[in-house]
């Protein structure tokens, strides 16, 4: 028809699909100028291209498609003006949110290359000064498998979510001291999250600075009692005593490999020494 498009045409002049523009006419966003009675072929006017483009450069910014419906209803350029300074503000924040994403993803791969050096050195115990930290946690209910693990480790991510709480993409537990000495090294009573300091929730842990025995374990979780063993005989054997539980910060895990032999989780006591 003559100055008119088939929705193929503007599909191709505007390189959006067929079915955003079925989409856009079904929510009253964006309709044809004119629908054949006898087809149903959707035909657009040549102004209606700058109106589309409208459209489009108002979803790249990040407008949703609900404000962008209720923006075009009446637009002018005061409101066209406010519209666009409250979605720098939108923009500001998400910039700020990327970032701080960003910082942790960092830190994820550093810890990452950090270990992957150690693969072939499973066993070594350390003595490190440890900064103060934060944890998210849920309480792991009994029988303390790792079925309720799981599903606690679940729940600090829900919570993480709802709340927007600055959390590190890394997983842990907590392995009371008790279960440890008795052989149950899998039976953690508390799964957590690291977390930023500027979180704010009831469910968060505080770690201390504090001088720390540890050891990183390689290989799946149920065979960590190895990695125990090694780190209970160290200390007993160098007069250092265990002050806390364990404290397993998963480096490599279910996020980050497929294959459990290459796990390698962090196990981290703190200690005081017992020399007279």
């Amino acid at each position: 028809m003559e100055d008119l498009f088939s929705i193929g045409e503007l599909s191709r002049y505007q390189n959006i699909s067929r079915q955003t523009l079925i989409f856009y006419d079904k929510i009253g966003l964006f309709c044809p100028a004119y629908v054949d009675p006898h087809n149903g072929y959707r035909y657009y006017s040549a102004s209606q291209i700058d109106y589309l483009d409208t459209i489009l450069i108002m979803k790249k910014i990040g407008f949703s498609l609900d404000e962008i419906k209720e923006h075009m209803l009446h637009y002018n350029i005061d409101s066209s003006l406010a519209a666009l300074k409250r979605q720098v503000s939108v923009i500001d924040r998400q910039i700020q949110e990327l970032r701080l994403i960003r910082n942790r993803v960092l830190h994820r791969c550093g810890q990452m290359e950090e270990v992957t050096e150690r693969r072939g050195n499973d066993g070594a115990v350390t003595i490190e000064s440890q900064d103060a930290q934060y944890l998210l946690f849920r309480k792991v209910k009994a029988p303390y498998t790792l079925k309720e693990i799981s599903i606690a480790t679940k729940q600090c991510f829900v919570d993480s979510s709802q709340k927007h709480l600055p959390i590190y993409f890394q997983t842990g537990v907590i392995v009371p001291l008790k279960h440890i000495r008795d052989g149950r090294f899998t039976e953690a009573s508390m799964a957590f999250l690291p977390i930023d300091r500027n979180g704010e929730a009831p469910n968060i842990l505080r770690l201390p600075a504090g001088t720390c025995a540890c050891i990183y374990h390689v290989g799946d979780y149920p065979s960590i009692g190895r990695s125990y063993r090694k780190l209970l005989d160290y200390c007993a054997a160098h007069n250092w005593s265990i002050v806390s539980d364990a404290y397993e910060f998963c480096i490599n895990d279910y996020i980050t490999s497929q294959d459990e032999n290459e796990y390698i989780t962090k196990i981290v006591f703190y200690v005081e020494s017992a020399r007279p």
